[in-house]
Parts: C-alpha cells; structure tokens; sequence
C-alpha cells in the first residue's frame, strides 16, 4: 500500500516545482547556502502540498480516471490504495506542509496556502469552467514562484519573470489539453468533462497567442528588468528560449506528445541540452560577468 500511496503522490510530477527556484536563480542568490536551504525547504513543502492535491484529484476523478487509456492504471481507479488511506494521507500532507510553511516563512505559509484553496476550486468547479480551467493550472505555476520568493530577501528578481512564467505554464497547460484531444479522441469528454468546449482550433490559435506573448514577455525582461548587467547581455538568452519554445511546438504538432511536461523534459534531449546551456548562460551572465 506505501508504493501505491508513492505513486499517487506522483513524484515523477515533482519537478514542476522546480519553478520555486527561479527566484534563487534569477536573484544572483544561488551560491548563497541560506538562501538555497530555504528554497530547498520550500521545495520539499511543495512537493507534498502537490502530491496532496494530486490525492485529491484522483479520489474526486476515480470514475473518469477509469475510461482513460493511462490514467486507469493508478492505483486509486485500478483499485490498488484504499480511497480511506489516501483521503487521510492527503489531508496529513496539507496540514503538515502548511504548518511548516508558516513556520519557515510568514509569506511562504500564505502561498501555500492560497495554492490548496485555488486547487481545491478548481478540483470541485472549476475545472468544469471553459477558459478558467488552463488559467487556474497555470496560476498555480505562478504561486510556485511566490514561494520562492516569500523565502529569500530579493534584491534583483523582476516581476518580468511572474509573467513570462504565467504564459509558460499556460502554453504547457494547453498544450496537454491539445494532446488529450488527439489521443482520446470522441471519448475525450468522458475522461475530462471539460474537453467538449474546446476543439484543436480553438487550443491551436490559443497557443499561438501565448507562444507570441511568452517570447515578447521574456524578451521584455532581458533589457527592462532592473538589476540585470548594463551590457544587455541577458538578451543573449533569448535564442535559447526561442527554441525551446518551438521545440516545444514541435513536439506537440508533429511528434503528437504534450501530455506530460514533466516526462517531455525527462525524455526528450534536445530539450534538455537546451536547459543547460540556457542556464549556463543566465549563470555566467548574472554571476560570472555581472
């Protein structure tokens, strides 16, 4: 039942919080031990505040769950953890990651917080809210950089970042939505209700605007941020967002994937060499050569 338990907490999704460390990152704090240890800590928080709404999705989703080609196999639809265990371990897990986020940082608590309320909305209405439902998952992206944050004293994060990484996520968020369509097909509203308001005309000309919006926010960000060198030279990152980008893209238009971000950025290479070299840059731009 603890593997069952394990998997439902869906660690494998864990890496989405990383967004917790874009404030760390982008404030020149990285190679500070407090300010890492903090993030760190605030990591972990998320993680199990996460995989307690994760629980609660599939208690609330377990007859969906079975009509869905992947999904079924959870232990929770598949019959595999008792609804009883996983309610009680999801309601420890909030109650445990919300005391300790209080206690670790005032701010930190209320993020945390506000991500359990928003989630539990939109677990029980609003996900069956056209429009408001990719919104809410991609506000939830943005709460993870508030964590981040609320933990550290930042001195040069810029608000630039709030936004690109709001359209980020919601170029992920639809991106998935688009790739559920593709795979279920007409049997896509018995999996998620929601899915017979949209079609891929709708989801590919929403893509387009945020694709558009996400490149023009960042681009902002590399000469208006303040704190950033005087020499311009975060605009040399731009080409490496671009192609991740439209590697993204490609993936979902001719690849058909996109379900997944978590396991697009786990499997695919090109991707994730773009990662590094990205971060290597923004590292020797803030910390080597700033």
């Amino acid at each position: 039942m603890l593997k069952a338990l394990l998997k439902t907490m869906r660690p494998r999704q864990w890496p989405k919080n990383g967004f917790v460390f874009v404030a760390l990152f982008f404030d020149g704090k990285l190679l500070d031990p407090w300010s890492l240890l903090r993030t760190i800590a605030a990591f972990v928080l998320l993680c199990f505040m996460s995989s307690a709404v994760y629980i609660m999705n599939d208690l609330a989703d377990i007859e969906s769950d079975r009509q869905h080609p992947i999904k079924k196999k959870r232990p929770l639809p598949a019959g595999k953890l008792n609804p009883k265990v996983a309610a009680a371990a999801s309601i420890l897990f909030a109650a445990g990651s919300l005391a300790a986020g209080f206690a670790l940082a005032w701010g930190l608590g209320w993020v945390l917080l506000a991500y359990l309320v928003i989630q539990i909305a939109y677990t029980f209405k609003l996900k069956n809210m056209v429009l408001v439902d990719v919104l809410i998952v991609s506000t939830g992206f943005i709460l993870r950089i508030a964590a981040g944050v609320a933990v550290i004293e930042v001195q040069r994060f810029s608000p630039w970042l709030y936004v690109f990484g709001g359209f980020l996520a919601l170029f992920m968020v639809l991106g998935k939505r688009r790739h559920e369509l593709v795979l279920l097909g007409d049997g896509a509203s018995s999996h998620r209700a929601i899915l017979q308001e949209y079609n891929l005309d709708l989801i590919d000309r929403m893509l387009g605007i945020v694709t558009t919006s996400a490149i023009a926010a960042y681009s902002l960000y590399t000469f208006l941020a303040e704190g950033l060198p005087k020499n311009d030279a975060m605009m040399l990152t731009i080409p490496f967002v671009l192609y991740g980008i439209f590697r993204w893209l490609y993936l979902i238009h001719v690849r058909h994937e996109g379900g997944a971000p978590e396991e697009i950025v786990l499997r695919d290479r090109p991707l994730q060499a773009t990662l590094v070299l990205y971060a290597a840059l923004v590292f020797a731009v803030l910390y080597i050569f700033n």
